[in-house]
């Protein structure tokens, strides 16, 4: 090929990718699965190095569901007795860990065996509702207590170790580490207040208003890489998208009333996925940056 006629097809080339990607449609949710195929208790969710979609109560309650990138679901691991998940979250060596909110219990499975233990447990937990993982390995879980309106956070030591960072809070829900790991975020859904503390050693400090919502509940969220919050507006049908001062950037309808919780993942790290209880089932949509959770992976690999 000509010098002239490569220059002409790398140009066109270039014009045919920039032409692609700004005809992506972001913010735009379509359904992923199929509605149904969970229960109403779906939740988690969260994404494998591989890009495999994990979520709760896949078929039945008491279960762990593993959904392909293209919508194709299977049992993953049944939880034993009577506990039932709700969030989920990876730690960098593929370790799993599920709340148990039935048996105040943080739940561990095994990467290579699927082996199922229990990693933590305190009888002063109401019910362990989300989870957050912090660059350290360090897991959080919210606890409320929707009955009272109230709701603590719990800290998790890589070791198991749990000690309790707040007891006299709001019905704490979604819960998130900030990308540097230096700030802890956390919602109550009846208050509908988003809170941030500093994270100064094992104990969290200055607590700090970052918005308040005028009307609907709050459930999961989670950072993308520049520390943006996704938090689902449970009865609203919603994504909202907050910038770390607070300021609300996107608003995404999710195509149901009670979105409960959100992950990221796909090749990029730029699909959203939702688990959504009206129509009891996953949705993805596309965004403009990758998550934090999908970025700490590629660092991994």
């Amino acid at each position: 090929m000509k010098p002239a006629s490569l220059l002409l097809f790398v140009g066109a080339m270039w014009y045919l990718s920039v032409s692609v990607n700004a005809e992506e449609k972001l913010f735009v949710a379509t359904p992923l699965t199929k509605s149904g195929e969970f229960t109403s208790g779906i939740e988690g969710p969260a994404c494998d190095q591989e890009g495999n979609l994990y979520a709760v109560n896949f078929e039945r309650q008491g279960t762990v569901g593993l959904i392909t990138p293209d919508g194709q679901g299977k049992v993953f691991v049944t939880l034993p007795g009577t506990s039932v998940g709700n969030g989920i979250r990876f730690d960098q060596q593929g370790v799993m860990f599920i709340a148990d909110y039935v048996n105040h219990n943080v739940l561990k499975v095994d990467p290579e065996s699927h082996k199922l233990t229990i990693f933590a447990h305190n009888d002063d937990m109401n019910q362990p509702n989300d989870l957050a993982i912090g660059p350290d390995g360090v897991l959080y879980a919210s606890d409320p207590n929707w009955g009272e309106g109230t709701g603590q956070l719990w800290r998790i030591a890589r070791d198991g170790q749990i000690t309790r960072l707040a007891a006299d809070l709001g019905t704490t829900n979604g819960i998130e580490v900030s990308p540097d790991g230096k700030t802890l975020y956390v919602n109550e859904s009846k208050q509908r207040n988003v809170w941030a503390f500093s994270i100064v050693g094992d104990k969290l400090k200055n607590q700090r208003l970052l918005k308040k919502f005028p009307d609907h509940g709050f459930d999961g969220m989670r950072c993308d890489v520049d520390g943006n919050l996704y938090i689902t507006r449970h009865g609203k049908g919603t994504v909202v998208k907050l910038s770390p001062d607070g300021k609300i950037l996107e608003e995404i309808d999710v195509l149901g009333s009670s979105p409960t919780n959100i992950c990221f993942g796909g090749p990029d790290g730029r699909t959203a996925y939702v688990t959504e209880v009206e129509h009891t089932r996953l949705v993805q949509f596309r965004v403009d940056r990758p998550g934090l959770s999908w970025k700490r992976w590629q660092n991994d690999k």
